[in-house]
């Protein structure tokens, strides 16, 4: 498995931070001691420069993986959180480059961690998560594709979900099919049978119509018969 482009890249840019972190306490202590820090301040400066580069670069590589779904929206929305805890983390740098806020931000450090030592200036000023905290960059990798491993696995049992219930809903359309199909020769079979009743009930009523005109028939012969008999009958 290929290495992911964008964790090597905070992992790279998380070790820049630190490096910052460290040249500003050391400016710090010259500055105390009377020593002059011309040159930490030039380090400083292109490390802080360097920093918002990769940053930067950090976000345009989460919008394109976002955008081309490379990665899952959870794992976009994870990413997302460190990029922005990278730019709290280099605000707090800029401002202890600067000195600009330091005490107040050192209270508040103090209160959250159990306090500092005085003249020490912490440049992170952020409290980490239970489950992040005491990690190295190797550790927090694992962990990231843990996550990954975890969502994919996650995946792949929704995909197999919808793969059966696809299945089904394929076996229960054939079985409306061969019903329909039924129905319709059940419905082919009345309507045969419905025009034969017809048939014979036509040539029943031309029967019954026929029996009629000849009982008619045979009841006029009969009568002039009688007729007949009757007129050559010899009277007395």
């Amino acid at each position: 498995m290929a290495p992911d482009r964008w964790l090597l890249l905070y992992d790279a840019t998380c070790q820049v931070a630190q490096e910052v972190a460290e040249k500003i306490q050391e400016r710090n202590r010259y500055q105390r001691n009377g020593e002059s820090s011309a040159k930490l301040n030039v380090i400083i400066r292109s490390s802080l420069q360097n920093l918002q580069e990769k940053i930067d670069q950090l976000k345009d590589l989460l919008l394109r993986a976002v955008s081309t779904h490379q990665i899952t929206q959870l794992e976009g929305d994870r990413r997302q959180n460190l990029v922005d805890d990278l730019l709290t983390r280099q605000k707090q740098l800029q401002a202890s480059y600067k000195n600009e806020g330091t005490e107040p931000d050192v209270i508040r450090s103090s209160l959250m961690t159990g306090g500092v030592k005085r003249g020490v200036t912490n440049p992170w000023l952020l409290e980490e998560s239970e489950e992040t905290r005491g990690l190295g960059c190797d550790d927090l990798r694992q962990q990231q594709r843990r996550i990954i491993e975890e969502q994919d696995a996650g995946l792949d049992a929704l995909s197999s979900i919808i793969s059966r219930q696809k299945q089904m809903g394929q076996e229960i359309g054939n079985e409306l099919d061969e019903q329909n199909e039924i129905i319709d020769d059940l419905t082919n079979l009345v309507e045969n049978t419905d025009d034969k009743l017809r048939t014979q009930t036509r040539h029943v009523k031309m029967v019954d119509k026929k029996s009629t005109s000849c009982g008619m028939l045979v009841v006029i012969v009969l009568l002039l018969i009688a007729i007949a008999v009757v007129a050559v009958w010899p009277t007395h």
